[in-house]
């Protein structure tokens, strides 16, 4: 069953702004008409520090490993908080979260000239779950209230900017446990969708919180009809990903890998019992290998995992915590986690630990060559700065400053050719 929820509030192709341009005017990307011209740029968000409440600016920089950028009198300053960032077909998308409003969905991408264009503004439902699949966005909103179960799902064409189609799910029929199902996150493995999830009570004064703490459950779709294939259990880890957090990364085999950190809660205590840790379902398979665990906590000593992102060949950046005291946290002890070798091991050249206020753990880039990420990490002493971190031999190196902001997310974008 379909229903036209943007109807009811909007026409989506009237509101579409096409051409409406904005450059993004910041001097680090002048190539001074010296050197070679760029193909390309990168696309940094930060959240400015001079004010509250105010949205992240887009800065654009050819160099990631040098220099500095910085918020003042620079980028486009976009409207509204709490921005998240998808790229796909060299687009990019910045999705305002609404809290339950309508929010705006905003397209970039670099002209001609190397400059940020707005290809496209307009408003959508408020989503919690969102990713590239295919040449779509797909998001979903979810529900917290047991008497509205349905979360609504809209797939949306990178190509023109447009909703092509869009359906809802019943998450009380599909968590069959009296809960409802709650997607962490989206994520395409082959030619479908699988969307992990974990159960919410949805009522009751908890209703975050689950009765069944120690499951993992991935509902799993076609792709684009968005139809229930299977639902995938397992009972050696807790439930994969967290809250608007991915838990599940498909390597170059085509092999999901997922994640869990352990943090389920009732009445607002932990109530896991299974450790953090990475469990496997193997490429054209869809159920986990029964053979395949990677206790976490135990290779770490005592940490759990809160994010994770891939890079290439079997190895993660593991973002970890030593006390869970929230759901929500995002880990400030990095690590690369090999899922090929079940081998962890924790970088080195990071800024002390104590000093870190922010990292950057939904939004990072990887090298063409699949051995560095770069990541966003600010600290009380040094502020905020792009540390590419060397993936095969675990070390980081400080590179961009970004001044003026906390960094929000890290992408890039080919120039468009004349």
């Amino acid at each position: 069953m379909k229903q036209k929820l943007f109807t009811t509030y909007l026409s989506i192709n009237a509101l579409i702004l096409l051409g409406a341009c904005s450059s993004d005017d910041d001097s680090a990307t002048d190539n001074g008409g010296e050197g070679p011209v760029p193909t390309s740029k990168y696309i940094i968000t930060a959240n400015p520090t001079a004010s509250e409440g105010v949205a992240d600016y887009i800065l654009t920089t050819e160099d990631l490993t040098q220099g500095s950028i910085t918020t003042e009198g620079n980028g486009i300053e976009q409207d509204g908080t709490y921005r998240y960032y998808v790229t796909n077909n060299n687009k990019f998308f910045s999705l305002l979260y609404g809290q339950g409003n309508p929010g705006a969905v905003t397209t970039y991408e670099l002209n001609a000239d190397g400059e940020l264009e707005k290809l496209s503004d307009f408003q959508s439902e408020t989503v919690q779950a969102r990713a590239a699949v295919n040449d779509d966005v797909l998001m979903i909103k979810l529900s917290r209230d047991l008497e509205s179960p349905y979360a609504y799902w809209y797939r949306l064409d990178t190509n023109t900017s447009t909703f092509v189609d869009e359906g809802q799910i019943n998450t009380e029929v599909l968590a069959d446990n009296g809960e409802l199902a709650y997607f962490s996150w989206i994520t395409q493995v082959g030619d479908m969708v699988f969307l992990p999830y974990f159960g919410i009570k949805a009522c009751c004064n908890d209703a975050d919180g689950t009765n069944f703490p120690d499951q993992a459950n991935i509902a799993v779709y076609s792709y684009p009809e968005m139809e229930l294939q299977t639902v995938i259990h397992d009972n050696r880890t807790s439930f994969i990903g967290r809250y608007a957090n991915t838990g599940l990364s498909v390597d170059e085999k085509g092999d999901a890998y997922t994640f869990s950190s352990s943090v389920a809660m009732s009445n607002g205590e932990f109530t896991s019992t299974k450790p953090s840790a990475v469990t496997k379902i193997t490429s054209g398979s869809l159920e986990f290998d029964t053979d395949y665990f990677f206790n976490l906590e135990e290779a770490s000593g005592g940490y759990y995992l809160t994010n994770h992102y891939y890079v290439s060949n079997g190895k993660f950046l593991g973002f970890m915590e030593k006390e869970k005291v929230s759901q929500y946290d995002t880990g400030r002890h990095l690590a690369v986690i090999d899922v090929y070798n079940q081998s962890f091991t924790w970088i080195e050249g990071l800024p002390e630990y104590t000093t870190v206020t922010n990292v950057t753990a939904r939004n990072n880039y990887v090298s063409e060559d699949g051995t560095t990420i770069y990541t966003g990490i600010t600290s009380e002493s040094d502020g905020s700065y792009v540390y590419a971190i060397d993936i095969l031999n675990a070390t980081a190196e400080k590179g961009l400053k970004v001044e003026g902001g906390v960094i929000s997310a890290i992408s890039k974008l080919d120039i468009a050719q004349q």
